[in-house]
C-alpha cells in the first residue's frame, strides 16, 4: 500500500511537468487566479530557491542515497507508525519525481508560482517532499522525542502487528 503513495507522486508529478513542457513553455505563465496564482514554467537546475544551481550529479547521487537509505528503513520496519511511514513514501515519490528530471534533461520543471507572495516556484514533486518531510518532522517530535523525553523505552513507533506496512 505504502509503495502505491510513492507510485501516484511520481505519475502526478510527470503528467504535470509534461503538461507544463507541452502548454507552458512557450508561452512561459498563465494566470490561474489574479494575483494569487500563475502556472509558470521554469527550469530549476539546483534545490528549492535554486540553491547549489548546477550541482546535478550532486543531487543524484544524494537522491539515490537518501531514497535507498529510506527503502531499507521501511523495509526493516524500523519506522512503525503511519504518520513516519506515510511521510517516507511521499519523500521518495518526490524525489524520485525531480531525479528522473534530474537524470533526463539536467534540470527539474517547476510551474507552480504564488504571486501574493515571494515564494519559489515549484512543482508536485515538491510538494509530496515537503508535506512527506513535514510528516517525519511530526512523527519525530511526538512519537519519538516525547517517548525518548518521558523515559519510556526508545522505540520508533508503537509495534507493527500488522501486513499492512501503512495502515493500522
Amino acid at each position: 500500500m505504502g509503495y502505491l503513495i510513492s507510485l501516484l507522486a511520481i505519475i502526478l508529478d510527470q503528467v504535470t511537468k509534461y503538461a507544463a513542457v507541452d502548454y507552458l513553455k512557450e508561452i512561459g505563465s498563465v494566470k490561474v487566479i489574479d494575483g494569487v496564482l500563475n502556472f509558470t514554467y521554469a527550469e530549476n537546475t539546483g534545490a528549492a530557491f535554486s540553491l547549489f544551481s548546477g550541482a546535478r550529479w550532486g543531487f543524484i547521487v544524494f537522491t539515490l542515497v537518501i531514497t535507498a537509505a529510506m527503502i531499507v528503513i521501511l523495509q526493516k520496519k524500523i519506522v512503525h507508525h503511519p504518520v513516519g511511514r506515510i511521510g517516507m513514501y511521499m519523500v521518495i515519490g518526490g524525489a524520485i519525481g525531480n531525479f528522473i528530471d534530474r537524470l533526463i534533461f539536467g534540470y527539474v520543471v517547476d510551474m507552480f508560482e504564488f504571486t501574493f507572495v515571494d515564494f519559489a516556484i515549484f512543482n508536485v514533486a515538491d510538494i509530496f517532499l515537503t508535506v512527506g518531510e513535514v510528516l517525519i518532522g511530526i512523527y519525530i517530535i511526538f512519537f519519538i522525542t516525547r517517548k525518548h523525553s518521558e523515559g519510556e523505552k526508545f522505540e520508533c513507533g508503537e509495534p507493527d502487528n500488522t501486513n499492512d506496512d501503512v495502515e493500522r
